[in-house]
């Protein structure tokens, strides 16, 4: 790709002016990457972790010590309250090798300058690849409970942002950073995981999650299916959005009950349309398009956005009790809003994310945006 001008007119949606990549937030955040050091699970040992120093380590959000027993346990818990003192080093570890790789991939697929690239092969390698800092691939000790369990399949959602990896890889594939050894030792890496998904007990109780960790389990199995070549895997995650996701959690209406009833309802419901989304992006065909799927009474993804988007472009239309954390962060610039804007020729879901905020600053919503870099993407 040749270097652009001030702003990345990859494309102008519908004939309009506007460029849907602004070059200099995509560079600044490139820049601020460049200063990072490469950053393992190892670095942050976990003291009530059954595991070892390689496995990846969380406890759940809402669970609180129990104040009815002199050691705190079991731990019990409060919806929609998330505890501070829980163990997430691992997480925010995971999340900022995702950004700061996926902002040096977007540089160098802006600029081929290698120096971009040579800094997102050390993140890459360091986290995945080297002995000595890698991550095992798998999730058998996340969002543990302490005094109830070692770990637990809605765990798996903690590793949601890796999809920002994969394709962030194959956008360095033309660096002679990215070796071919590396590039081999990432295929397998993300290839044990998926497999640990689809087999592992917790992995299979994720799968079958009603709500939006049912998706999110789908949207990271079809995006490592894609980069592994898994095309057995691809055709299942296309069979389960007709079969069960779309009949089981969505509405007539297009909306998504078993968020509605949460204690957090918009940003769930924002949480859960993005990443079925982000579902249809990957897994449609000229074959197969499930950007126009539809079930006999008309739901599909083209209805989630008929009911969620009046509420996006106006949250004080929202119909339902604000949420009881961080309410006031949500509407945000998610992905969701540009790729079903472009596939569903809706320019005003595209004009809206435009101005939406690209950097929020609380730090719940960020966690909540499960992709980081659209450009990559597309």
């Amino acid at each position: 790709m040749r270097e652009l001008g001030k702003t990345v007119e990859l494309m102008k949606p519908f004939g309009g002016a506007a460029p849907l990549f602004e070059r200099d937030w995509m560079m600044k955040h490139a820049e601020a990457a460049m200063r990072t050091r490469p950053v393992a699970i190892t670095d942050r040992p976990a003291p009530l972790s059954e595991g070892g120093p390689h496995d990846y380590y969380s406890n759940g959000d809402y669970w609180w010590p129990n104040p009815d027993t002199p050691d705190g346990l079991p731990y019990v818990r409060r919806d929609g309250e998330s505890n501070p003192g829980n163990f997430d080093s691992h997480r925010l570890l995971l999340r900022s090798m995702r950004t700061h790789t996926a902002h040096l991939a977007a540089a160098y697929r802006l600029t081929r300058e290698e120096a971009y690239a040579k800094k997102a092969a050390s993140l890459l390698r360091t986290f995945f690849a080297d002995d000595a800092t890698r991550m095992n691939p798998h999730l058998a000790y996340a969002q543990a409970i302490p005094g109830i369990c070692a770990g637990r399949g809605i765990g798996i959602i903690d590793t949601l942002h890796l999809i920002d990896v994969p394709v962030a890889i194959e956008a360095l594939r033309d660096s002679p950073h990215l070796t071919s050894e590396l590039y081999e030792a990432l295929r397998r890496w993300f290839a044990d995981y998926l497999r640990w998904m689809r087999t592992h007990k917790n992995g299979i109780e994720e799968m079958n999650e009603g709500n939006n960790h049912g998706i999110c389990w789908f949207v990271q199995a079809a995006v490592f299916a894609r980069f592994t070549g898994d095309r057995e895997m691809l055709r299942f995650c296309r069979q389960r959005y007709k079969e069960s996701l779309l009949p089981e959690q969505m509405a007539e209406d297009g909306s998504f009950p078993r968020e509605l009833g949460r204690t957090k309802p918009y940003g769930y419901s924002i949480f859960a349309l993005d990443n079925l989304t982000t579902l249809c992006h990957v897994l449609s065909t000229p074959e197969d398009d499930l950007w126009r799927f539809e079930l006999p009474d008309g739901r599909g993804i083209r209805r989630g956005f008929e009911y969620l988007f009046p509420y996006l472009a106006d949250k004080s239309s929202w119909p339902l009790p604000p949420d009881v954390e961080h309410d006031e962060g949500w509407p945000v610039k998610v992905s969701s809003l540009l790729f079903a804007g472009l596939a569903l020729r809706r320019p005003e879901y595209v004009e809206l994310w435009q101005r939406l905020d690209a950097d929020p600053s609380d730090p719940e919503v960020r966690r909540n945006i499960a992709i980081r870099q659209p450009l990559l993407w597309l």
